[in-house]
């Protein structure tokens, strides 16, 4: 489905890379507008300025002021720009929206474990603020947003502005939202005592509104008043229908689940290219692989690990319980047992820091562990192990398996969420041996983990069959392509419905 023009995107998002990131959804808000922009499409981005960004080693200028009124007064909003060109020559505008006493701060969300006092206030003022960047949009350079895209808990509130407040405003009436969900589990839950601050009106705090066991919930607002909704995954799309992924909004999900849809994410396939990548030691390619034996033997090197040539399996991840290291700690005397070597790259609770370090003591010839992030690491990770450790309980997409797919890492992860939709598992008695890029641990448990890593080694020590699946990883298509062109057919099914709207100019 095409329309005659292009479309006029608003992508809103709380934090993106270059400028800000903690996880996926920065990944996504970074690569998704210069995919819909290869499409033709007229694409903003929007975040706040938070202190990051001045780390980024991008170059803003101030565009202009514009007040935001709030329940808590009127502030201004300085509009920063940054004009990002593709190499294909396309340009992405980034917007950031400066308020200092907000957004000027070390951390995103959170300052030593604990999320701030004041989120609440933070995100309501990014969300009135991106409405009345649409409103200045069409106003000064009539340009007319056709589709506001938000994400998770931080933007939600910008769906249901359009529906309540600011149903009645021309410049905007015509607007269509889309809101995706990375992470059902992160709502955005406040006190009853601060609905007051939304500016939303009190008929909205009830069980059918934003009200949720007592607490103001922002997601729950969103999820009901955006246009439409989409989520990582397919498998993920189904399983927050579910009590056990839908944290108490399933109920929710299931009246819009005919307006629900998974697409799976995309990586950015410039940045993780192991053919260039130039955090790696040597560069390969599925046709050229030797390069990826040099990466191993460097990469034992640089994580104290004798250089033999054993099966080495690799974990990047948060290291908490959500994202299997318990599951990790427990199976690694077993694995050790298997004649493999492990690296573990992370930051996360402590306990987990702690027990690794422990393990890592005990066996140093098997282990080798660093705590924090280092993203060069994590790049020569990708290109010198054989395969990629994800046991997560939940996973709504996850990123790291397609990276490893990319680098010929061959992936064991847990059958759920995006990455049963990416891994196609072996059989055991390799039926599929033609198929096949990965393994998939059939619950989160310790046993079955094991039993997962231990047909990866058996499938390993034959080299025929491993280099085929090796090969096979690397040529998936894990790019953002398909991905986007998945939400351009949704955007322009959206816009469409909605009949033609105000002139617009580019």
């Amino acid at each position: 489905m095409k329309l005659s023009r292009p479309l006029n995107l608003l992508i809103a998002a709380s934090e993106a890379v270059p400028y800000a990131k903690t996880g996926g959804l920065a990944d996504v808000a970074g690569a998704l507008p210069i995919e819909l922009a290869r499409l033709g499409h007229n694409v903003i981005l929007v975040l706040p300025r938070h202190r990051s960004v001045a780390d980024s080693g991008r170059i803003f200028r101030v565009l202009d002021s514009i007040p935001i009124s709030t329940p808590l007064g009127t502030s201004e909003v300085t509009i920063e720009e940054d004009i990002v060109t593709t190499s294909d020559q396309l340009t992405v505008r980034v917007w950031a929206l400066r308020h200092d006493f907000f957004f000027g701060r070390a951390g995103l969300y959170q300052e030593q474990g604990e999320d701030f006092d004041d989120n609440l206030e933070r995100f309501v003022w990014f969300s009135r603020a991106v409405i009345e960047v649409m409103v200045y949009l069409n106003r000064q350079i009539g340009w007319g947003t056709d589709l506001l895209h938000l994400h998770d808990w931080q933007t939600a509130l910008c769906a249901v502005y359009l529906k309540t407040l600011d149903s009645v405003r021309p410049d905007i009436q015509k607007v269509k939202t889309v809101l995706t969900l990375h992470n059902v589990g992160y709502q955005g839950i406040f006190p009853a005592s601060k609905f007051w601050k939304t500016g939303l009106p009190q008929s909205l705090f009830t069980p059918e509104g934003l009200e949720f066991y007592g607490s103001v919930n922002l997601l729950k607002g969103g999820i009901i008043f955006a246009d439409w909704l989409t989520t990582v995954s397919p498998t993920y799309a189904k399983e927050i229908l579910t009590p056990e992924f839908g944290f108490g909004l399933e109920g929710v999900l299931q009246a819009r689940r005919g307006r629900l849809q998974g697409i799976i994410n995309g990586i950015d396939v410039g940045v993780w290219n192991p053919e260039t990548d130039m955090y790696l030691p040597a560069r390969y390619s599925a046709d050229k692989p030797s390069g990826k034996r040099q990466c191993k033997q460097a990469l034992q090197g640089e994580l104290g690990l004798p250089r033999k040539d054993v099966p080495l399996l690799a974990v990047i991840a948060r290291l908490t319980s959500q994202k299997g290291l318990d599951l990790v700690e427990e199976a690694i005397p077993e694995l050790v047992d298997l004649g493999l070597q492990l690296v573990i790259l992370g930051t996360g609770d402590t306990t987990h820091e702690s027990r690794l370090a422990k393990i890592r003591d005990q066996f140093p010839d098997h282990v080798g562990l660093r705590i924090g992030f280092d993203e060069g690491l994590a790049h020569r990770i990708e290109g010198g192990a054989d395969m990629f450790l994800m046991p997560s309980r939940y996973e709504p997409c996850g990123l790291s398996q397609l990276y490893s797919l990319r680098y010929g890492t061959v992936p064991i992860v847990t059958k759920t969420g995006g990455l049963v939709d990416t891994v196609a598992s072996l059989d055991s008695h390799y039926k599929n041996a033609d198929s096949a890029t990965g393994f998939h641990i059939v619950v989160p448990t310790t046993h079955a983990l094991v039993n997962a890593v231990r047909e990866a080694v058996g499938a390993y020590r034959r080299s025929s069959l491993w280099s085929d699946m090796v090969r096979r990883g690397m040529k998936t298509d894990v790019s953002w392509a398909g991905s986007a062109r998945s939400y351009e057919e949704l955007f322009v099914s959206l816009v469409d419905a909605a009949g033609p709207g105000q002139t617009r100019n580019q």
